[in-house]
């Protein structure tokens, strides 16, 4: 081969080196943003995932912020669901197109910290002394890697067990003392099932096919969902092991209830199942506490909450966080970053993160919050708000319940619920779905620890 043809694919392989890091790590040189300004006001532009009621509420904080100080203005700009949102950011991080905040899911966590020019909270927070004793310390660990908070929590919620009171009276269960065991649910189930000849007008149960469930389950468990602490503790996870003797428990009591038939199965649209308990079609599920607002709304029966359950002898060790935080972007000049950096401290305020709870279902961020009235009243007339914030002040700090700080979160929880529909139509068992989706996780890990930037 000559010289020159060698050189050749010599350098089409370096180019395409180049391209994949480019694609895949974070931006050597950010074009910064310059400052936009109107009427002596410094312009940024806020990107968030509300919509609906949440929405509104959003806005009329923004609009709050805007008209408590003259130097700040906030464009507050809908983008569609985390996902696109996230999306949307991967096309324009930076560029002058950029955002100066934006709002994420926490499963996007180590991919932002991994493949984005962020600039963490933390940093702020150290400059002014900024307190953040107040700040639920559970929620704070969600957000914290290595010791660094990088983005500013907002949204809070986490998964519980919603129940029909009035199902449960008719059929002579104590609404006030609800089932806490895999094997207590699986007895009430039983009893809470009405046929009407060969047709079943009402089912025990049912479980959302949503991975983000079997991680709740496994966290309250004590159990990992991959190695090294979840990630959380500076070295990156290199193994799936959520096919441990916890994940197939949590699947084998799943489909001891399907095949009994005292579980129905309502696959991934999660609007699905939830007007399936909102219609007494069922008596009791899991779902996110952020739904307490819609289904004690919009049941026709009294709405009964409580806790995520455990198989039998486990200590509940409580649940996994959800909801979103708020990213300050890298490229926006320093006047931009500590405007955006102002707004996220008016919106983690005790008396916004109230309003914004009793608006939405998501609970305060803060402890100080519960102290006001609005919580109070609200609490008072829906008691069923206060379970997932007894919950999460009851949970254990530790990595089981920070959740899995990996890059992978979807891929891992689009494969649990392919393996769970597969154990479900009865084409694999639970331990050789488990074990399928942590090889195929584990390899997907392999894959992303070479690609992201360090």
């Amino acid at each position: 081969m000559g010289r020159m043809k060698v050189w050749g694919i010599y350098l089409l392989v370096l180019m395409l080196a180049f391209s994949l890091v480019a694609c895949t790590s974070k931006s050597s040189a950010p074009e910064t943003k310059k400052d936009v300004k109107k009427d002596g006001r410094v312009v940024i532009d806020y990107w968030h995932a509300m919509g609906g009621d949440s929405g509104k509420a959003l806005d009329e904080l923004v609009k709050k912020f805007n008209e408590s100080q003259d130097k700040i203005k906030v464009n507050s700009l809908y983008q569609g669901s985390y996902e696109e949102a996230l999306t949307k950011l991967k096309q324009v991080e930076g560029t002058k197109e950029a955002p100066s905040v934006v709002q994420l899911f926490g499963i996007g966590n180590r991919e932002m910290i991994d493949t984005v020019e962020i600039v963490p909270v933390d940093k702020f927070i150290k400059e002014e002394n900024y307190d953040i004793s107040k700040i639920e310390k559970n929620i704070l660990a969600y957000y914290t890697f290595n010791d660094k908070i990088y983005s500013m929590p907002f949204s809070t919620s986490n998964a519980i067990m919603f129940y029909n009171k009035d199902a449960f009276a008719e059929v002579g269960l104590d609404p006030e003392n609800p089932p806490h065991t895999f094997s207590e649910i699986k007895s009430a189930a039983q009893k809470l099932v009405v046929k009407n000849g060969s047709k079943t007008d009402r089912y025990g149960f049912s479980f959302m096919i949503y991975g983000w469930l079997f991680e709740q389950l496994m966290a309250n468990q004590g159990a990992l969902m991959v190695n090294n602490d979840n990630g959380r503790t500076g070295k990156a996870p290199t193994e799936a092991v959520f096919n441990s003797e916890e994940g197939q428990k949590i699947m084998n009591w799943l489909l001891e209830m399907h095949k009994e038939g005292s579980s129905v199965n309502y696959g991934r649209k999660l609007d699905d199942v939830r007007t399936g308990f909102k219609t007494g079609k069922i008596a009791m599920y899991l779902d996110s506490s952020a739904s307490i607002a819609d289904l004690v709304n919009n049941s026709n029966f009294k709405v009964g909450t409580t806790s995520l359950p455990v198989p039998d002898g486990v200590e509940p060790q409580g649940a996994q966080l959800g909801g979103n935080s708020h990213w300050i972007m890298a490229n926006q000049s320093k006047e931009a970053q500590k405007a955006g950096w102002e707004f996220l401290k008016f919106l983690s305020s005790a008396e916004n993160q109230a309003f914004w709870s009793v608006n939405t279902g998501y609970f305060p961020i803060r402890s100080d919050s519960y102290d006001l009235q609005i919580i109070k009243d609200a609490y008072s007339k829906n008691p069923q708000f206060k379970t997932p914030v007894d919950q999460m002040q009851a949970t254990k700090l530790i990595p089981a319940t920070q959740g899995a700080a990996i890059g992978v979160i979807p891929e891992m929880r689009a494969t649990i619920e392919d393996e769970l529909e597969k154990i479900y139509d009865g084409s694999i068992k639970p331990k050789e779905a488990l074990d399928e989706a942590a090889a195929k996780i584990t390899k997907s890990l392999d894959n992303y620890n070479k690609t992201a930037s360090k």
